[in-house]
């Protein structure tokens, strides 16, 4: 049902969503930021109560995924999707890597992932410690690493990530080391090579810009939006572990580099 729901609202053309432009006027194009956060802010606290009732499924992390990309199209922000037939016709659970740029990634890729298979992200603990957002991390059964001792959290992700891929869950892993607009090679480490060779599954790349979404100065994860970025994600093909994962490493990287050079 949810796949079938997200196919008949959000309509890709030749393999791509691209947002429709709507003029909805002055406070769309001058007020972004001021127009968005008030209905997020509902949003999360909708989504906190259910989680704390135990009632924030899987079906209910895809309705407000749903929520929050249609407010951000409301306010000016268009988005370029492509790739989905990657998902789509993937026979098993996966490991996605990706490039971390903003705090919208963790908004809407449930919407697009969801739909073909159950998902988990791989996050800093300190996360699901949030007053009303932990609520919702918990409920989604995420894999919490400290970053502070990389031993410990490489193990946690590989028991965690194999028990959950086992049991049919995806794993979405951000392996820099924090958000950043610019992607640094040197910064993105092999957890979810590991994992995914670990639990022999493939590895499916996706590379993002949603620098619309800004970090904040004084809470990093609510910063201004700018509606004048459009906003992408590209998911590549799925590439399995044949070897110790070096090569798969430097084609998740270059997949990567060189779809954020082609974003505009």
């Amino acid at each position: 049902m949810i796949r079938e729901d997200f196919e008949q609202l959000i309509k890709f053309e030749e393999g791509r969503y691209i947002s429709k432009k709507e003029n909805t006027g002055f406070l769309r194009d001058k007020l972004p930021t001021l127009r968005f956060y008030p209905p997020l802010i509902r949003i999360i606290l909708r989504s906190s109560r259910l989680a704390k009732k135990g009632e924030f499924d899987e079906k209910t992390f895809y309705k407000e995924s749903f929520a929050v990309f249609r407010l951000l199209e409301k306010v000016g922000v268009e988005f370029q999707i492509e790739g989905i037939e990657n998902v789509k016709n993937c026979p098993s659970q996966v490991v996605f890597i990706g490039n971390h740029m903003s705090t919208l990634e963790t908004f809407i890729l449930p919407l697009i992932l969801i739909p073909f298979t159950p998902i988990s992200f791989v996050v800093k603990k300190s996360l699901v410690e949030y007053p009303v957002f932990g609520h919702i991390m918990r409920a989604v059964k995420p894999i919490t690493v400290t970053r502070v001792n990389p031993r410990e959290d490489l193990k946690k992700v590989l028991d965690d990530g194999c028990k959950m891929l086992s049991e049919g869950r995806s794993i979405i892993v951000f392996p820099q080391t924090t958000r950043k607009i610019e992607f640094n090679e040197s910064e993105f480490n092999t957890i979810g090579i590991k994992l995914a060779k670990r639990a022999d599954v493939p590895v499916i790349p996706f590379a993002l810009k949603t620098d619309a979404w800004q970090n904040g100065k004084l809470i990093k994860d609510f910063g201004p939006i700018d509606n004048k970025k459009r906003v992408y994600f590209s998911f590549g093909e799925p590439i399995s572990i044949e070897s110790k994962g070096d090569i798969e490493h430097k084609r998740v990287i270059e997949f990567i580099s060189n779809k954020l050079k082609e974003f505009k």
